[in-house]
């Protein structure tokens, strides 16, 4: 069975605001049949991993959970520089 996830095609959202974010676009394909899509594709942003990661950590017992990269204090984010190295990292999170 195999599993593709790609974290891919970031976009900043409400660019020039206080509130702007970046989001990513995932998308996972598998012939595992323990799915009944065999692909999908969401959006998700740096926050929605923070979260996947802490319910990962709940139940994760004694396996360790992989760390997510860092977060900037302040939205440099809207660096090109910072939002693939955070693509990056989130790939390398999902692979793990």
């Amino acid at each position: 069975e195999l599993t593709t996830v790609r974290v891919q095609d970031p976009r900043v959202q409400n660019e020039g605001s206080w509130n702007s974010y970046v989001d990513y676009k995932i998308f996972l394909h598998t012939n595992s049949k323990a799915f009944t899509a065999k692909t999908s594709c969401v959006r998700r942003r740096y926050r929605e991993f923070v979260w996947l990661r802490r319910q990962l950590q709940k139940n994760a017992g004694l396996v360790p959970v992989p760390e997510l990269p860092g977060k900037s204090t302040f939205f440099v984010g809207g660096t090109d520089e910072f939002i693939e190295k955070r693509r990056q990292g989130l790939q390398q999170f999902l692979e793990k």
